[in-house]
């Protein structure tokens, strides 16, 4: 490598460049890319991404509850939180009898709607939808991985005015059919955040 030097104004062969080493050495340890991607850390810390109305639409479900059968029975402990500031209702449930299962609940701003996305043992649930009045109403399907039925599958949340919430879940095992699948009235056990 040839390089000027700037102090004598001669060139001097086989001199190294130390700014130019210097630059070789931050691009190799991605120290130079840093500053670039500032500007975009500090955009997702925000926090300013979730906070329309439709993503609070589903807010009257958050908390720690005890679950209840229509007939007063215990059916489990449900946990919904707010996460990731605010863009996803992450729910955690253990039922009375040992089972357990987890949902991802987010708004889709393009689409306008809620999805639901549940993961258990024995089903998976798929279900989208909105507010109609008092109530969330989600509808998609259910699938039994054990023997890969996928069935039309709603679910229904209303606050009601004594601070409990109903879950009601419905599949149709033929078209146009609808059969009860759930129904469950929570009771918070925490206030909600």
């Amino acid at each position: 490598m040839v390089v000027k030097d700037t102090e004598k104004g001669v060139v001097m062969p086989g001199r190294r460049c130390n700014p130019c080493k210097r630059l070789v050495i931050l691009l190799m340890t991605g120290l130079l890319t840093v500053p670039l991607s500032l500007p975009a850390l500090a955009a997702e810390g925000a926090g300013a991404a979730c906070t329309g109305e439709g993503y609070r639409a589903f807010d009257f479900w958050v908390g720690t509850w005890r679950v209840a059968l229509a007939d007063g029975r215990h059916a489990g402990r449900n946990e919904i939180r707010l996460e990731q500031q605010g863009c996803v209702l992450v729910e955690r449930w253990q039922g009375a009898g040992g089972g357990t299962g987890m949902s991802m609940n987010f708004f889709d701003p393009v689409a306008a709607q809620w999805r639901q996305v549940w993961v258990s043992p024995r089903t998976r649930i798929d279900i989208r939808g909105g507010r109609s009045g008092d109530d969330m109403i989600l509808e998609g399907t259910i699938t039994y991985p054990d023997d890969g039925r996928t069935l039309p599958f709603r679910g229904t949340w209303t606050a009601l005015p004594d601070g409990r919430v109903r879950q009601y879940f419905e599949e149709a095992r033929s078209p146009g059919t609808w059969t009860p699948w759930f129904e469950g009235f929570y009771t918070r056990e925490v206030p909600a955040p």
